[in-house]
C-alpha cells in the first residue's frame, strides 16, 4: 500500500503565500484520491510492487504490464509528485541553498536567481495542468523541466528535487487565474535544506 506523506506543518502554516483551505483540500482530497486510486489499481499486481517505493515504481514503469502502466503513471505520479511538493514547503524554510547544492546550482545556472527564473518560467509556461521541476541526473547535474498532468521526471531517469505544482487546485482559491503570482510567492516557502537532502541522497 502506498501512502501520502505526513504533512510536516499545519494547514495554515504556509499563509500568506498559500491559504489554509487550499492546503487542506489539496492534501486531504486531491492527494488522497491519487493514493486511493493507485492502491486500487495495483490490487492483484503485488508481485510488481513488493519492496518498491513509489519512486522506484515510476522509474521502472516500463516493467509493468501495459494494461496498468498508464494508470500507474497518472495515479502514481499524482502520489509521488504531491508528496515531493508538500515535503519541500515549510513555514520556517531555510531561505538560501549552500554547500554542495549551491555549487551545483552555480555550475548549472550561474546563480540562484537564474535557477529561480528558469523553474518559474517552466511552471508558468506549462500549458494546462502540470509541474515545473528542478531535477538531477545520475551524475548530479541539475536541469529544469516541465511536465504535463501527473507525468514524473522519474520516468525519464531523472530525479526530481524541487517542484512547483501548477494544477489549478494548488492555487486557484487564493490567486484565481494569476498563476505567475502564485509561482513568484512560493519561493518564500521553499525549504532549501530539504532540497539539499534530496540532492545529496
Amino acid at each position: 500500500m502506498y501512502e501520502k506523506i505526513q504533512l510536516p506543518y499545519a494547514y495554515n502554516s504556509l499563509e500568506p503565500y498559500i491559504d489554509a483551505e487550499t492546503v487542506e483540500i489539496h492534501y486531504t482530497k486531491h492527494l488522497q484520491k491519487y493514493v486511493d486510486n493507485l492502491n486500487e489499481l495495483l490490487k492483484g499486481y503485488e508481485k510488481y510492487t513488493e519492496g518498491k517505493s513509489i519512486e522506484q515504481l515510476l522509474a521502472n514503469v516500463n516493467e509493468l504490464p501495459v494494461r496498468i502502466r498508464q494508470g500507474v503513471i497518472d495515479q502514481g505520479g499524482g502520489v509521488a509528485n504531491h508528496n515531493l511538493y508538500f515535503s519541500i514547503l515549510s513555514p520556517t524554510a531555510k531561505k538560501e541553498p549552500e554547500g554542495i547544492l549551491l555549487d551545483a546550482i552555480n555550475s548549472a545556472f550561474g546563480d540562484l536567481e537564474k535557477l529561480k527564473s528558469e523553474v518559474s518560467n517552466a511552471a508558468v509556461s506549462q500549458f494546462g495542468s502540470g509541474y515545473g521541476w528542478l531535477v538531477k541526473d545520475e551524475d548530479g547535474k541539475l536541469s529544469v523541466k516541465k511536465t504535463l498532468n501527473q507525468n514524473s521526471p522519474l520516468i525519464e531517469g531523472l530525479i526530481p528535487i524541487l517542484t512547483i505544482d501548477v494544477w489549478e487546485h494548488a492555487y486557484y482559491l487564493k490567486y484565481k487565474n494569476l498563476r505567475p503570482d502564485y509561482v513568484k510567492n512560493i519561493w518564500n516557502i521553499i525549504d532549501w535544506k530539504k532540497i539539499e537532502e534530496l540532492y545529496i541522497r
